[in-house]
């Protein structure tokens, strides 16, 4: 029949048939014929739909930075979104007007907005770093606005930062710096190997002297105590030195005084009784001897003395 029109929803979209001004009928997933000249059919999807982004922002220090991600949303009310913007589909099911796009754009821009309010209290070495907080308080900051979710009747489902990045110039001087502090580090690490290095060397040197100090000292103490046992020595020999000294002493005292005790007796006796004692009076030479010494005492009296030489030579023979 001319004007009628058959429509059949998916379970993830919301249909609202409007006839003469009114909702005839509205749900998710229907499926009903339709007058056409006088039926107005809106479709909001349900199901949850990504919106990519990317935009500039400016920290703290004034340095421009592009945040890009991604955004999860679904819709929690359809006929609150149907009442601020248009759904309307054609015969064909194409939607009458650019308004489902324009519903994108303005979700980033509520994004954008809070996410500014987070980096323009951050440096760029902060807002650089600052992936995780950012998506917390952003997405935190989507699900409380009343324009998001009362208003459009929309619930963000999940926010994703995919990188932060700064402008080209500045990437190349925090790349420059990070190279020369990685840089600084590397020699710092070489510096601490070598002072490490040398520290062991010094623990190792010390060690090789304490050790010498330490065979130096034993070898002293065994010199002192061989020279402490050459000193007993000594002393046991001074010791026996002088006791020898002393024996002898007393040994040629005792024969002093044997000797002394045995001339006594012939202390007062006369020389010439001393020799013949000594010659024990039986060598004629002896006698012969003691004659020529009294003849020499009493030369003066002697007036002529005649010697042969037969006498001479029998004295003079052994």
């Amino acid at each position: 029949m001319l004007g009628l029109g058959y429509l059949k929803a998916s379970p993830t979209t919301y249909v609202i048939h409007y006839k003469g001004g009114k909702v005839k009928r509205a749900g998710a997933g229907l499926a009903f014929l339709y007058y056409r000249p006088t039926s107005t059919i809106v479709q909001v999807p349900l199901a949850s739909a990504d919106v990519p982004f990317v935009f500039n922002q400016v920290t703290r220090d004034f340095q421009e930075l592009t945040v890009q991600g991604q955004l999860t949303y679904r819709v929690s009310d359809p006929r609150k979104l149907a009442e601020l913007l248009d759904f309307t589909v054609d015969a064909r099911g194409k939607h009458a007007s650019e308004d489902p796009t324009k519903l994108e754009e303005r979700l980033v821009h509520a994004t954008q907005v809070l996410a500014q309010a987070v980096i323009g209290r951050l440096t760029l070495r902060e807002a650089l770093a600052a992936g995780e907080p950012l998506v917390h308080e952003v997405l935190a900051g989507l699900r409380g606005s009343e324009a998001v979710t009362t208003m459009l009747g929309l619930e963000p489902l999940g926010l994703t930062i995919v990188s932060i990045r700064p402008t080209p110039e500045m990437a190349r001087a925090l790349e420059a710096e990070a190279r020369e502090r990685l840089q600084r580090e590397a020699d710092e690490s070489i510096y601490a190997r070598r002072n490490a290095a040398v520290a062991q060397e010094r623990i190792i040197k010390e060690s090789e002297l304490e050790t010498e100090l330490a065979v130096e000292a034993k070898q002293r103490e065994i010199r002192e105590r061989k020279m402490a046992a050459d000193i007993a020595v000594e002393e046991q020999r001074a010791t026996l030195v002088a006791r020898k000294v002393e024996n002898d002493k007393q040994d040629a005292d005792s024969r002093a005084y044997a000797l002394e005790a045995t001339l006594a007796p012939l202390r007062g006796a006369d020389w010439k009784t001393l020799m013949a004692v000594s010659a024990g009076g039986a060598d004629p030479r002896v006698m012969i001897a003691l004659a020529f010494r009294e003849l020499a005492e009493n030369a003066s009296k002697i007036g002529e003395l005649n010697m042969s030489p037969d006498l001479l030579r029998s004295l003079m023979t052994k």
